[in-house]
């Protein structure tokens, strides 16, 4: 079975939206990426309202089993944190109101998960997503590729036992950073 997707990087001026479908192999294939954007001269409400009627299109349009959003996490500005977590409120509140299981995944999650590292820059994130959905060209601008790599990691990880069990860590079916992860993955589960 594939698993679609959804992937969410919020933000009130940038929110990136991507749809992803994996295989049980781990192979993952975007479906559709883009970006909604407002205005910071706009209203909070009208601004919330653009991301509210975007994000109810896509999981209309994409029907996705899963929403991965990206976790909020605290910054210096917190002006910026705030508009973050009122945008992902609005993104999960769609999802539950159609019964879309919700999941959150810190930044490093995602780096680690794309990369094998969780200390990658937004560059090294970009370029691996654009390798391991095969693109052309990568996804820009940088929020279409962070919904993306949070899409890929969920599934990744929500399957990623099933996964390794079935091809190992060593498997030439997986990219290299697949086989990063779940090597690092198995590594995790030996120090418990």
């Amino acid at each position: 079975m594939t698993l679609r997707v959804l992937g969410v990087d919020p933000g009130l001026t940038r929110c990136g939206i991507g749809v992803v479908d994996v295989e049980k192999n781990r192979r993952a294939t975007m479906v559709a990426v883009g970006v909604v954007g407002t205005s910071a001269g706009e209203s909070l409400d009208q601004r919330l309202l653009v991301i509210a009627l975007a994000i109810d299109e896509w999981l209309d349009r994409y029907e996705p089993h899963v929403l991965a959003v990206e976790r909020v996490f605290s910054q210096l500005n917190v002006s910026t944190v705030m508009g973050v977590a009122q945008a992902s409120g609005v993104v999960i509140a769609a999802a539950a109101r159609r019964g879309i299981p919700v999941a959150l995944h810190t930044p490093s999650e995602v780096k680690a998960a794309v990369t094998g590292s969780g200390n990658s820059n937004k560059d090294a994130v970009t370029k691996l997503v654009t390798k391991i959905l095969r693109l052309d060209a990568p996804p820009r601008p940088a929020d279409a590729a962070d919904a993306l790599a949070l899409a890929i990691t969920h599934a990744w990880r929500a399957g990623s036992g099933a996964a390794v069990a079935t091809t190992g860590p060593g498997s030439s079916s997986l990219t290299p950073a697949q086989r990063a992860w779940a090597e690092a993955e198995a590594k995790a589960r030996r120090a418990r």
